[in-house]
């Protein structure tokens, strides 16, 4: 047949999903990172301090075990809400390492090689791009954060009982809320760092920057004006003051929850548009 007697016919074939077409990027993403021999390791490394919670509520809840020693120390080892907020600053920790190995190689080779107007050539928008980013992140580091979390909490409420279960809920609702608001925190800052600086070297060293950086001026701010209202710049500290309040242990001396909460959600609004800025399909020089 003739060349010009073909004529333009629509794809007449199996349409794919929406959520389907988002999921590539993360998909493939999640592949070339758990290819990383450093990436692997970083979160074995990770779930040591899980497991060694897992054997502290098993010590915990065998009482028998127990038996013979002070009663301080038994006292002590008690799995409750200062137990669970001592896993999650370990885990914490972690996720930022996580974050700046992992976070750097999301948005920098895309801006290096000026990938973007391939991407937003086709059916995906800046947010929806930024989303996928995200949600690499954020299941990467949900595996070190809530969902142990949440299986440790499994673990307790099923040997201490339904008891405990109705008596101790909220602690899981408030594991859950509060890594999610750090997960949030983490990527954003991971993303933003990614966007702003294209060697992914520089970005990772950037993240950790980030908090080590405002941990320093805090106590700086503090030292200068003789307050403790600096702690709130912290993002650290801010979360562990909110933390405090959602597993009902108690606080240290500072700013309140409501301005952490505060501080820390500005935190995500400035970097959010930090990504706004960086991650035009074309770059305007004036």
């Amino acid at each position: 047949m003739a060349v010009y007697r073909r004529g333009y016919h629509r794809y007449q074939g199996r349409m794919t999903g929406q959520w389907s077409r988002f999921m590539v990027l993360p998909r493939f993403a999640w592949r070339r990172l758990f290819r990383q021999r450093l990436v692997v390791l970083l979160m074995v490394l990770a779930m040591i301090w899980p497991l060694l919670c897992a054997g502290f509520i098993y010590l915990a809840n065998h009482a028998d075990l127990l038996k013979g020693l002070d009663r301080e120390f038994q006292s002590f080892i008690e799995a409750n809400g200062k137990f669970f907020l001592i896993f999650m600053n370990v885990q914490a920790a972690f996720a930022i390492f996580l974050a700046a190995l992992t976070g750097p190689g999301l948005i920098a080779p895309d801006l290096a090689n000026n990938a973007l107007p391939l991407y937003f050539s086709r059916p995906l928008t800046r947010a929806g791009y930024v989303l996928a980013r995200f949600v690499v992140l954020a299941g990467v580091l949900s595996a070190v954060t809530w969902i142990p979390g949440l299986l440790l909490f499994g673990m307790q409420a099923g040997m201490a009982g339904t008891v405990w279960f109705q008596a101790n809920w909220d602690i899981a609702a408030g594991m859950a809320a509060g890594f999610a608001v750090w997960v949030a925190l983490v990527s954003t800052v991971s993303l933003a760092s990614s966007a702003y600086v294209r060697w992914k070297v520089v970005a990772g060293a950037l993240v950790l920057g980030f908090f080590f950086i405002l941990a320093g001026v805090s106590e700086m701010v503090n030292g200068i004006f003789r307050v403790t209202w600096g702690y709130a710049l912290n993002p650290a500290w801010a979360i562990y003051r909110v933390w405090c309040a959602m597993l009902g242990v108690d606080p240290p001396d500072g700013p309140g929850v409501a301005a952490c909460a505060s501080v820390l959600a500005a935190l995500i609004a400035l970097l959010a548009l930090v990504l706004e800025r960086r991650l035009r399909p074309v770059e305007v020089i004036t």
